[in-house]
């Protein structure tokens, strides 16, 4: 691997030997201004998690290409700073995400490079990729099909596509970043970077205050997205989800202010249903144990094979609970709309007045 590489995938262990062998001290990222421009770009890795959890890289050159491999170090220093478990979850898996986006593109040696650096045991030739069952069933996907049970094994290796094997890369990525954070940060150093600190805190603030749920009064159905919908319409046929949707749509409905027995009720009629797991898992996302999950993001329900029957409106959002208050805000717009229609039309001269 190059910079080039190390700048796409700067968790690796070579990555990291590149950063110690460049000609200056860890500790001047934090302070000169020669830095500042990397400085921002590892500010920018957060927000962009923050926001829709794309990362953009763009890099053109040589130098182009050091920035962002240095930005990656700035970008876990003020995570680490922070040490906020939600932030932490979500910049890790933003970073994963972009990772496998452009894994698909790597070719086998180098894809064979990436998985040996992360201790994936595999072996990968022009046609298949497989790996062993211990590495596949410490990072396979939560779902049905992604079940030991449905794969082809041989031997104890699982064959796999390119695909499904870029997908248990970036779930080795994940783990890899989540794990390691946070990091012990001198106190020092987080009080130089706090006016970035203070710029992502108040990123993080915003989110959480976006999908508050305080603000959903009632339970409007006609404003769920399509993947909910969807979601729903399978339960109620009897259809078991897999565990990303299920996490999905109990996540949403909790957020949206329905109750712990609405959303047991509605998980009655499945095939595997458990009223004693059910409650618990429900009650385990509701936060029963001192934390409270909040529904996965447009990007991480298209990972997981969970976003189906777009709409226009789904173009314009990022998250299924923007959905659900945009599409609220706009049925309230229309509903006045309307009730001043029928105002002119039965006091015509009054409402003409009044205009």
């Amino acid at each position: 691997m190059d910079v080039f590489d190390f700048a796409r995938f700067p968790f690796v262990s070579g990555a990291l030997k590149y950063v110690e062998s460049l000609d200056f001290g860890l500790d001047e990222l934090f302070y000169e201004k020669v830095f500042e421009q990397v400085r921002d770009r590892g500010k920018e890795r957060i927000l962009q998690a923050l926001g829709e959890g794309i990362l953009k890289h763009e890099v053109s050159d040589r130098i182009g290409a050091e920035k962002e491999l240095l930005s990656y170090p700035v970008a876990r220093i003020l995570v680490s700073c922070i040490n906020d478990g939600y932030l932490t979850r979500r910049y890790a898996l933003a970073e994963a995400e972009a990772a496998y986006r452009m894994a698909k593109n790597l070719t086998h040696d180098s894809l064979k490079e990436l998985a040996d650096d992360l201790g994936i045991s595999c072996v990968i030739d022009e046609r298949s990729f497989v790996i062993h069952f211990t590495d596949y069933i410490r990072l396979a996907v939560r779902d049905p099909k992604w079940k030991l049970v449905n794969r082809k094994m041989n031997r104890g290796w699982v064959h796999l596509t390119k695909e499904e094997f870029c997908t248990i890369i970036q779930e080795a990525i994940r783990k890899r970043i989540e794990s390691s954070l946070p990091l012990e940060v001198p106190g020092e150093i987080c009080t130089s970077l706090n006016s970035y600190i203070v710029e992502v805190r108040d990123s993080l603030n915003a989110r959480r205050s976006e999908f508050s749920t305080e603000e959903f009064h009632e339970i409007m159905p006609d404003c769920f997205p399509p993947c909910i919908v969807h979601a729903i319409s399978n339960t109620r046929a009897g259809v078991n989800l897999s565990h990303p949707m299920r996490f999905a749509l109990t996540s949403f409905l909790l957020n949206i202010g329905m109750d712990v027995e609405g959303i047991i009720e509605l998980f009655r009629v499945s095939p595997d249903f458990d009223e004693e797991r059910t409650r618990y898992q429900v009650m385990h996302i509701h936060g029963s144990t001192g934390t409270t999950y909040k529904s996965p993001s447009c990007s991480t329900m298209i990972t997981y094979g969970n976003c189906s029957g777009r709409e226009p409106l789904c173009d314009r959002i990022a998250h299924p609970l923007g959905y659900y208050r945009k599409k609220a805000w706009i049925l309230r717009k229309e509903k006045t709309a309307d009730n001043q229609d029928k105002l002119q039309n039965i006091y015509p001269e009054e409402y003409r007045y009044r205009q």
